[in-house]
């Protein structure tokens, strides 16, 4: 059995439906990526794992104990990293590390070898209060209290969130030495250049998800040509694209318009010649390969 099985789980909170039917299952030592936007689901999916949250309706386990009848069992082999820094901010760099390591009823020395890479970063900041170290260091302490009694499966919600870009490279890069020791990992992010560090992906939006691939398979499944445009007035220029009729889609992607089309003979030259015809100018047309945001995007517009 796989480490990690949801099956056909719901959520509702009052009239809101945070997941809706939900079912995946994660492999032995895989990077597992759970991607959507803010309000899609994730951190309930997440908490239901970890035995916080009770589903309305279906099941999960983790290593084959069930998340509502086993929560006792699951809690000693899982490591849990919430959005929000919860550790205790009037303690001392180590003196948290010391309690998690307690609480566990291991050492840090048992275990030091998981974290030594990430801890290197933090020592000379041990005698630090918590509560006093940047979100880049928040980050890591907590990451080292959830490995510190060498957890089986380890459950990450947003751990990127609020951090600076060296920081979230330098997170990512931990997760695959991690990785490489067998501990099976489920994180959920809303960046979606963060997908393509995963083995596999789940996208989600709304409480439902919207494919499950490794992220080169979801990009393969993307089925329109995609042309990126700029021009002097992106706004403008954006709007009216939406009105053309050889137009699937047109979002924004920082300075770039990204242009999908069912048409199979449309060229970049084709479509600069309609866009300068209707008054616009500087116009820059390339045909290009999908990421997955532009999956999401197109998926997501499937799922209004």
């Amino acid at each position: 059995m796989n480490p990690i099985v949801i099956d056909n789980i719901s959520k509702s909170y009052g009239k809101v439906e945070a997941l809706k039917g939900i079912s995946l299952e994660v492999q032995q030592g895989e990077l597992f990526g759970l991607i959507g936007p803010d309000g899609a689901g994730k951190t309930t999916l997440i908490r239901i794992l970890t035995t916080l949250l009770i589903p309305d309706e279906g099941k999960a386990s983790l290593m084959g104990n069930d998340v509502v009848k086993d929560f006792r069992e699951i809690r000693k082999f899982v490591g849990y990293m919430p959005g929000r820094f919860s550790l205790y901010s009037d303690l001392t760099v180590s003196e948290n590390l010391e309690f998690f390591a307690g609480v566990f009823g291991t050492t840090i020395e048992e275990n030091y070898y998981l974290i030594k890479d990430i801890y290197k970063m933090l020592e000379p900041f041990k005698d630090r209060l918590a509560g006093k170290l940047s979100g880049g260091m928040k980050q890591k302490l907590a990451l080292s209290c959830a490995l510190i009694h060498k957890p089986k499966v380890l459950l990450l919600d947003e751990p990127t969130t609020g951090v600076d870009a060296v920081s979230r490279k330098e997170f990512w890069s931990m997760l695959r030495n991690l990785k490489a020791e067998g501990i099976t990992i489920f994180v959920s992010t809303p960046y979606m250049d963060e997908a393509s560090l995963c083995d596999r992906i789940a996208l989600i939006d709304k409480g439902k998800l919207l494919g499950i691939n490794t992220p080169k398979g979801i990009v393969d499944l993307f089925p329109f040509k995609l042309f990126g445009i700029t021009s002097n007035n992106t706004f403008l220029l954006l709007n009216h694209l939406r009105t053309l009729p050889f137009c699937k889609d047109a979002f924004l992607f920082g300075q770039d318009i990204h242009l999908s089309t069912n048409n199979s003979e449309l060229t970049a030259e084709k479509i600069g010649e309609k866009i300068a015809k209707s008054g616009f100018e500087n116009i820059a047309v390339n045909q290009i390969e999908p990421t997955v945001e532009d999956c999401f995007m197109q998926l997501m517009g499937n799922n209004k």
